[in-house]
Formats: C-alpha cells, structure tokens, sequence
C-alpha cells in the first residue's frame, strides 16, 4: 500500500555518521609511534586514560588509512574507501566501525544494494546490530512484496524477530545525540512490529498482526498503512470486530491527506465492500467516513447494525403480514427458520397454523388442499417426491413428499408438471421438506383391485355298485 522511500528507513542510522568523524567512530588517539619524540610519553599517558569504550588502532599505516577513509566527503567515494580499509585490515579493531562507515556513506549515496551488503557484514560479526537489523528488515519485507516471494518474507521474519528482542537493551551509540537516539528507537521498532505483524497476516494470525500493527502506531498515530492494517485484522478476524471500519475510515481520510488517491481509493472500495457485507446495504459508509476525517479515537458509542439474518426477516415477514396469503416460497422460508431462535420459533408455528386452517372446511372437518403444477423429481406407486416452489423446480430439488391414499398403476414420470392433492400434516426445516398424505394424482388411474380366485368345483364321484 505505502511506497515507503528508502531513505526514510537509511535515515536511521545516517545521523550518526553524516558529519564525518565523530567520538564514537575515530579511534581515540593516533598511535605514540606516529607522534614526535618529545610527546611520546603525553600519548602514551593519553591511551592510558582513554575510556575503554573507545578503540586505539596501534598501527600507524592502519590509523592513516582509516583516517583517510572517514575524512573523505563524497559519500560514494567515502562507502568505497571504508569498504578497502576493511579488505586491507580484516582483523582491524575498528572492523565494525569501518562497516558501519561504508552503510552510512552508501545510504547518503541512496546505493541500496551495497546498504544492504553492509549491513549483512555486519551482522556476520554481530548478529544483535540494531540498526543492522532494522536496515534489513526494512528492506527484505519490501523485496518480499514487491516479488510475491515467501522465502524471503521469511527472512524479513527472522530479521523483525531478533531485532524486537535486540532493542530493548540497545545503547546509545557514542557520538549520537541524546535527542537523535530517542527518536530512532521508536522508527525502528515501528519496522519491526510493521514487519512482524505483515509476517502474521500472511500466516492468517489476525490477534497477532493487531497487536503489532497497534504497538506500530503508537509510534506514528497518523501512519496510514497502519491504520489500515489494523482494520483489516479486525474485520478479517473470526468474529469481526466492528471497530475495524473506523480504522479504514481513518486510514482513507490519511491516504486523501496525503494525497495519495490510489491509496484512498483501494482503501474505500475494500472497506465499502466489507461494510455492504456486513450492514446489508451501503447506506451510511459515507458518513462514518466523513466523520473519521475529525476523530483522533474511536467514538464510545460507535455502532453498526448488522444486516438482518433470515431469522430476523421470518420473524418480520410473519408480524407483519396475514401469513394465510403469502406464498408457498414464503412459507416456506419462514417455517424453515424455525429452530433458529425463539422468535423464528413463534413465526413458523404462526404459518404452521394458518395452513392448517386452510386445511379445515367451515364445520371445523378436514379438506385436502390442491397443489397445482408442481414438477415430479420421483415417484413410485405409492409416493411422490415433487418440487412445489418455481426455484425448487428449477434446481429439482423436492420441497414435498407426498404420500398416496391409494396406490396407483402408473407413476408419473420425473420432470412431468402434475396436480396433486393431499393434507399438510408435517415438515422438517433443513433440508425442508414438506409431508401430505392422503395424496390424489388427479386424473392418474388407481391401481385395479386384483380379483379374489373362484375355487375349483369338484366333480361328485358316483361309486358303483
């Protein structure tokens, strides 16, 4: 979502080295050898008295050449001479500082590649480098999105991971001003957690990219992509969370702030879509949008009504209307609801009873009902299976059984369109189906009584005398 330039993240560590030598990074004295005979000793005492923080380069060739490295403006040239210092003296006791050197002067220089070469060296030999390890989390995780590539999220992962642990006890460089170390710690923790909860989200951990992308934010309230992110954990989580669609708000009147339309665009498309979904319809994202543009929290009483379940539109329909006329696909839908709650309960057992008032003639005495036309899916000579409903019909799917009062010779075959009529005496919900018996296929012929066998009679023998 957020192009992030490189140099936000380079600035990290830039500071420190960006006026050339410093306390921290030049060697504490020039060795005794390389001083005039008569302050040999004055140096000597001076090493003696150097804090032991501070590294001494003993050589005098190995100073110079270091020196000359530090002092060299251009930050291109600058990155190439500390990179030669440390092929030169590979087992310099300013190793690191050299490295450290060559990644400031090349992020000055904007060369990310060899930023990031450096960066590794570095943590070859020390592996808990802070400023090291944000550098590569940083620029791992963008590599890994830009490429779609798991294995090296993965690395961003690992990189995010030690650099969290590593932070909490990270000192002050020398040479860094109290003010400048201040603020780097939370930047870098913010990459850290950005990166941690990117890690989470991709393994489908919505608890766990929340808590980072919120520990993020607490470093930048106004960071947009943040923002974003912890909307999409909340409404991506099982159950959702409905605060989620204040934090997209935001995140979209912070894209438009920053005049970042594509941003604000994509942003309020996903969000309008995840609403609709979850209101029903899109009445109302435009103004929770609007009003986001002047919060800086979530309002205590923010609310969104969920859209109505099929057990609240049962129990509307049925109060709301006379139930003995609504049609077969209504009552239908309605008695289907009736295990979902109390209330769906209530609206079945109304439809329930309406029809089996239709099924009374004024004297209170049972009528069968005419259900014309509905298409046969089965059939034998004692039932049929048939779809009452146009939808049914056209997924044949059966909606009644019905049971016949008398068998009859020929059933009729699937996916003829017959009459038929019986009485309602049961239904299940899911999958519905409705029971009739004492069923009569109008016109069918019943099968014909088999005739009872006349016996034989028997000739009378005459016995002759």
């Amino acid at each position: 979502m957020r192009k992030v330039l490189v140099t936000f993240v380079l600035a990290l560590t830039t500071a420190a080295w960006s006026q050339g030598s410093s306390p921290s990074q030049q060697p504490a004295q020039q060795p005794a050898a390389q001083q005039p005979a008569g302050q040999q000793s004055a140096a000597g005492n001076q090493q003696a008295n150097t804090p032991t923080s501070q590294k001494v380069i003993k050589d005098p060739a190995e100073y110079n050449a270091y020196m000359a490295a530090l002092n060299t403006t251009d930050p291109a040239a600058k990155g190439a001479a500390m990179e030669a210092f440390v092929a030169q003296y590979p087992n310099s006791i300013v190793k690191v500082d050299a490295l450290q050197q060559a990644m400031g002067a090349y992020q000055q220089a904007q060369n990310q590649p060899k930023v990031e070469e450096q960066a590794r060296k570095i943590l070859q030999i020390e592996p808990n480098d802070v400023r090291a390890l944000a550098i590569l989390t940083y620029l791992t995780r963008v590599k890994a999105q830009s490429q779609n590539n798991p294995a090296t999220l993965a690395e961003a992962c690992g990189y995010a991971q030690k650099g969290s642990a590593a932070l909490p006890s990270w000192q002050k460089p020398e040479g860094v001003e109290e003010a400048d170390y201040e603020k780097q710690k939370p930047q870098m923790q913010s990459i850290f957690e950005e990166t941690s909860g990117l890690c989470a989200l991709n393994n489908k951990d919505y608890a766990g990219a929340l808590t980072h992308y919120e520990n993020a934010l607490k470093n930048d309230p106004n960071n947009m992509e943040d923002t974003y992110q912890i909307g999409f954990s909340m409404l991506s989580a099982n159950p959702q969370d409905i605060k989620g669609f204040w934090y997209i708000a935001k995140a979209i009147n912070l894209a438009n702030a920053q005049k970042n339309a594509n941003a604000a665009t994509a942003i309020n498309n996903w969000g309008k879509g995840m609403y609709k979904r979850y209101h029903g319809t899109e009445d109302g994202w435009d103004q929770i949008v609007a009003a986001a543009a002047t919060q800086n929290a979530i309002p205590a009483d923010f609310a969104i009504a969920p859209k109505p379940t099929d057990c609240d539109i049962a129990a509307d329909a049925a109060a709301k209307n006379d139930v003995s006329t609504l049609s077969v696909a209504d009552w239908e839908f309605i008695l289907a609801q009736r295990d979902c709650a109390p209330k769906g309960k209530e609206a079945a057992d109304k439809v329930w009873d309406a029809i089996q008032a239709k099924q009374k003639d004024a004297k209170g005495n049972e009528v069968k009902i005419k259900m014309p036309q509905v298409k046969v899916i089965s059939a034998t000579t004692d039932s049929v299976d048939a779809a009452l409903t146009e939808d049914n019909q056209g997924k044949n799917q059966a909606d009644v059984h019905l049971v016949l009062e008398k068998p009859v010779t020929k059933p009729p075959a699937p996916g003829s369109m017959i009459d038929i009529v019986g009485v309602f005496t049961n239904y299940t919900p899911k999958p519905f189906m409705f029971t009739m018996e004492k069923g009569e296929l109008p016109g069918a012929k019943p099968t014909a009584k088999t005739p009872a066998k006349k016996g034989v009679a028997k000739k009378k023998t005459t016995k002759k005398s």
